[in-house]
């Protein structure tokens, strides 16, 4: 009996002693419960006992070690963007990084555009020699004329449009033809002609100072033109003539220009960019020459021997494709020679 109580006491005390023991090696401190009795906090701390009477050794308790953190490779260093180098002050073009395929240079089209004022062509410099007017019949020296018998001659009466074309406004009582294709002066695109465009023009379609310019009798003018476009065109009225003399008189104006710079026309430099024919019996005349940028009056006399039907008129052309191919025709007389 004594045995077993020695025993039993010294299970008890080896207990109580493994319960401090524990509250001291979790390394607590005592806490207070609320009936204030004080608890011991167990704190990491190893103890052998030994009950009495009992040779025993516990086994140490080992406490896992803490996993140590993983060493991490520092961060990279942040490298900046490097900025755009400034380009020099001067022009120096930079050296190319890459050679690129050569492209193909394009073709120009065939059917190029007539030339604008900046590229004006420049017209042949020896075109072939034009006819000047043929001598006048023998007339008397102070000749006594009749009436003008020319159908609307003044270009007053009104105006038609030739084939319903409303850029065609022609005098009543006259016909207007014109030419189109080659020119037969040279081989561009532009050296073609083309049909222009024709205006009666009374004094309220024109500035005050072009009215003594453009209008030489009457109120009205006709306005015969082309933007670069080469033209050739004929303008004649059919009557019914009496055997006898007749003195043919036509004015125009010739306003072709090869640009406009500083306000200013610059007259066509080459003498055959304009150039003018009598239409008459006995084959009128050939081409002769106007001066350009004024006003100029031709005449040309012819005689018939007999009664007979004739076109009275002029061909008028400009060769090149200028700046304006302009004519201004006004104050057209056909009269008889009485004595």
């Amino acid at each position: 009996m004594s045995v077993y109580i020695h025993l039993h006491r010294g299970v008890i005390r080896l207990s109580i002693c493994l319960f401090v023991l524990f509250l001291v090696a979790c390394g607590g401190e005592p806490e207070v419960t609320p009936d204030g009795e004080a608890v011991a906090v167990a704190t990491n701390v190893e103890v052998v006992a030994e009950p009495e009477g009992v040779t025993e050794t516990a086994a140490p308790q080992v406490l896992p070690t803490a996993t140590a953190t993983p060493t991490l490779p520092p961060p990279p260093t942040f490298t900046p963007v490097p900025t755009s180098t400034p380009q020099p002050a001067t022009d120096t073009p930079l050296p190319p990084t890459e050679t690129g395929t050569p492209t193909e240079t394009a073709t120009v089209p065939t059917n190029t555009p007539p030339p604008t004022a900046t590229n004006t062509p420049i017209p042949p410099t020896q075109p072939p020699a034009a006819t000047q007017p043929p001598a006048a019949p023998t007339i008397p020296a102070n000749p006594v004329l009749g009436a003008n018998i020319l159908p609307n001659g003044s270009f007053e009466s009104g105006w038609y449009h030739t084939n319903g074309i409303g850029e065609l406004q022609t005098p009543n009582n006259w016909t207007f033809q014109w030419d189109e294709g080659p020119t037969g002066f040279g081989g561009q695109p532009w050296d073609v002609w083309v049909r222009p465009e024709m205006r009666v023009l009374s004094r309220g379609f024109l500035p005050a100072h072009e009215h003594a310019l453009f209008i030489f009798d009457g109120e009205q003018t006709v306005k015969v033109f082309k933007g670069f476009g080469a033209i050739s065109y004929r303008m004649f009225t059919d009557m019914t003539l009496e055997p006898g003399t007749y003195i043919f008189e036509i004015n125009l104006f010739t306003d072709l220009y090869m640009d406009f710079q500083g306000g200013q026309k610059v007259w066509a430099d080459d003498p055959h960019a304009g150039e003018i024919r009598f239409i008459a019996p006995g084959g009128g005349t050939g081409w002769f020459l106007p001066a350009f940028g004024r006003k100029n009056t031709f005449t040309h006399s012819f005689t018939i021997a007999e009664t007979q039907s004739a076109q009275i008129g002029a061909g008028i052309r400009g060769r090149f494709a200028i700046a304006n191919n302009g004519w201004f025709l006004d104050d057209w007389s056909l009269q008889k020679v009485e004595n």
